[in-house]
């Protein structure tokens, strides 16, 4: 669901095969609306492949089973974009050690487990597209005086992970520069209205200037996912300055049409 559903429907809709990874292929663990076999479903209704395939990533079994799987279904593997997380939210002082256990497997062990695993057949055939999604909460609080959520613990740890996981993608990107390989993080510019989002806040709304567009956040991964690795890479992007600086528009998850973005700020968010 969400941004990991967005981004594949958006590559689909380009001409890739969709291999779709999550803990559950149907009722999801966490209760939120949408499953993996209706994300599959959609793809192939408008024409595409698809094969949705149910392991959790902080598993390292998993993790190796669901690559074994992608390229017994599908061949070889020629972009990765990994969109798991895992964010417990409360202060520092007060998450347990699981918390911090699980949250640094999800957003960042996993990321660079998968791209070692799928790294060396595209080192092979020197070409291959990575694509970390990470968070703009890995910008620092303001303060003194600090907002009452940063405070009150907000995502300190989430954000930690994240900024962990960007400085792992630029260093990746500098290893594999040379074999033709593409390695980019990519944030969203401002929140966008999800599942899990409309369970923290269910008053939001698409059309709300404070959130961007789904559709923003699948056009820069498909940017990213199909760029020309030696022009970019080890980058880690807004989505809409990215689309601003690439002249690109969003387009709906099917390809179709072309939707007005709102423009990045002064720092590119």
């Amino acid at each position: 669901r969400g941004l990991g559903a967005a981004i594949a429907e958006r590559l689909a809709a380009e001409g890739a095969a969709a291999a779709l990874v999550a803990r559950s292929l149907d009722a999801s663990p966490t209760a939120l609306p949408g499953t993996l076999r209706e994300v599959a479903a959609r793809i192939e209704l408008r024409g595409g492949r698809a094969v949705a395939i149910q392991a959790d990533v902080s598993s390292a079994d998993d993790r190796a089973r669901a690559v074994r799987e992608c390229e017994r279904a599908l061949g070889a593997i020629d972009i990765l974009v990994h969109d798991a997380a895992y964010a417990p939210h409360g202060p520092l002082l007060e998450l347990t050690d699981d918390d911090f256990e699980r949250t640094f497997t999800t957003n960042v062990l996993a990321a660079l487990d998968l791209s070692r695993r799928v790294a060396p057949a595209m080192c092979a055939r020197r070409r291959g597209w990575i694509v970390h999604v990470v968070s703009a909460t890995v910008e620092h609080p303001e303060g003194p005086p600090f907002p009452a959520w940063q405070a009150n613990g907000g995502h300190h740890l989430y954000a930690a992970s994240k900024a962990a996981l960007a400085r792992l993608t630029t260093g990746l990107a500098a290893e594999l520069f040379g074999y033709g390989i593409a390695v980019n993080a990519l944030s969203p510019t401002r929140a966008v209205v999800t599942p899990g989002l409309l369970r923290l806040d269910p008053e939001a709304r698409p059309d709300d200037p404070r959130f961007e567009p789904i559709e923003a956040m699948a056009e820069a991964a498909l940017a990213l996912a199909s760029c020309d690795p030696r022009a970019l890479t080890g980058r880690v992007a807004f989505t809409l300055a990215l689309l601003a600086e690439l002249g690109r528009p969003a387009r709906g998850l099917d390809g179709e049409g072309a939707m007005p973005l709102a423009p990045a700020g002064r720092d590119g968010r």
